[in-house]
C-alpha cells in the first residue's frame, strides 16, 4: 500500500487546479492534510477580496488529500463552507483537515481556514464516499 505523502505527490502531479492556484503541502498523513496558498490580485474579486471560491477550492483539496491518505480512492459527495472572514490579497491561507467520523464506506471531515494571523475565516464541511479501490 503506498504511502500518504505517495498518494498526495500522485494525486497533486495530476491536478492543474490546485497547481495553479499555488497551494503547497504542509503535512499529510492517514485522514489528515494541512494545505497552505497566498491569496494572488486574480483571486480577488469585484469588492476587493478574495472570492468565495478560492477558500472553498483550497478546503476542497485538503478534503481530497485527506481523505485519500488512508490509502482508498475517496471522492466527495456533499460540501458546504461558511466564510466568517474577509481574505484580502497577500493573505496567507492554511487548510487543516479534522477527521470527524471514518466508515469502510464514507468519511466526515471538518476543515479549517485560517490566515496569516491564526483568525479563521472559512469553516468546510466535507462527506466523502470511499470507492474500496485502492491507490
Amino acid at each position: 500500500m503506498k504511502t500518504p505523502q505517495q498518494i498526495f505527490e500522485l494525486m497533486y502531479n495530476n491536478d492543474p487546479y490546485s497547481k495553479l492556484l499555488g497551494m503547497q503541502l504542509i503535512e499529510i498523513n492517514d485522514g489528515y492534510c494541512k494545505l497552505q496558498m497566498k491569496v494572488t490580485e486574480q483571486m480577488l474579486n469585484g469588492f476587493g477580496i478574495a472570492h468565495g471560491g478560492i477558500t472553498y477550492a483550497l478546503a476542497d483539496s485538503a478534503l481530497a488529500f485527506a481523505s485519500n491518505a488512508r490509502g482508498i480512492q475517496s471522492v466527495s459527495i456533499e460540501t458546504s463552507i461558511n466564510h466568517l472572514s474577509k481574505v484580502a490579497l497577500n493573505d496567507i491561507l492554511t487548510a487543516t483537515t479534522e477527521e470527524k467520523n471514518s466508515t469502510s464506506r464514507t468519511a466526515l471531515y471538518f476543515i479549517n481556514i485560517t490566515n496569516q494571523d491564526q483568525t479563521v475565516v472559512a469553516i468546510f464541511k466535507g462527506l466523502v464516499y470511499r470507492t474500496g479501490k485502492e491507490w
